[in-house]
């Protein structure tokens, strides 16, 4: 992963294991995620979907990663940024495995390795993402209207409460509030192009 770059990660649990025992671990792993990756980068949304999840996220620039890394890693100067990239994502899932194995008693790897990324390159891809992360749960079954799941991004968008979702750059993206729902609402054989390539 490089700097100043949208990708698009996913990833589940080994061999299909549920990530998400019971509901205080979704906004658990959120604030694994907040901890560890916002320093090094943005989220805009997200789907978490009992043994996978799906974010939209843009690394920061180099300038702001090292900014946050010095003094805390030795080196950090010259150690490459991809190397300081990827410390953040280890840091994440291994605390967020470490407090799943200790709560449950379960040892062992609790993702599949490597996560899962792709870069997102234009602008078209990147609103049909968002469509289809926030439509996961509609997929797999888990609601019938994506307005009803609880655990993505889709309402956090359209209110007003503190977030750290990048939430007014992806509503202008939409070109405002009224579309946004509009599209997800119609949401329709375009988006579902990305089910042959996504879990």
């Amino acid at each position: 992963m490089f700097p100043e770059r949208y990708y698009h990660i996913y990833n589940r649990g080994i061999n299909g294991e549920d990530l998400f025992k019971e509901e205080r671990n979704y906004p658990y792993f959120l604030q694994k995620y907040f901890k560890f990756v916002l320093p090094v980068a943005q989220i805009f949304t997200y789907c978490l979907l009992k043994n996978h999840f799906h974010i939209l996220l843009r690394v920061r620039t180099e300038a702001e990663i090292r900014e946050h890394y010095l003094g805390k890693v030795k080196k950090t100067d010259v150690m490459p940024i991809e190397a300081l990239i990827s410390k953040a994502f280890n840091s994440f899932f291994k605390s967020y495995s470490v407090t799943i194995n200790t709560t449950y008693h379960r040892t062992g790897r609790l993702f599949e390795e490597p996560f899962l990324r792709i870069q997102v390159k234009d602008n078209t891809y990147l609103t049909t993402l968002i469509m289809y992360i926030h439509n996961n749960a509609v997929k797999h079954g888990f609601v019938e209207d994506v307005s009803c799941y609880p655990h993505s991004s889709y309402l956090v968008h359209l209110n007003d409460d503190p977030t750290e979702l990048e939430r007014k750059e992806v509503i202008e993206w939409f070109g405002g509030n009224d579309t946004f729902v509009q599209m997800h609402q119609n949401y329709g054989s375009e988006g579902r192009e990305l089910d042959h390539y996504f879990l």
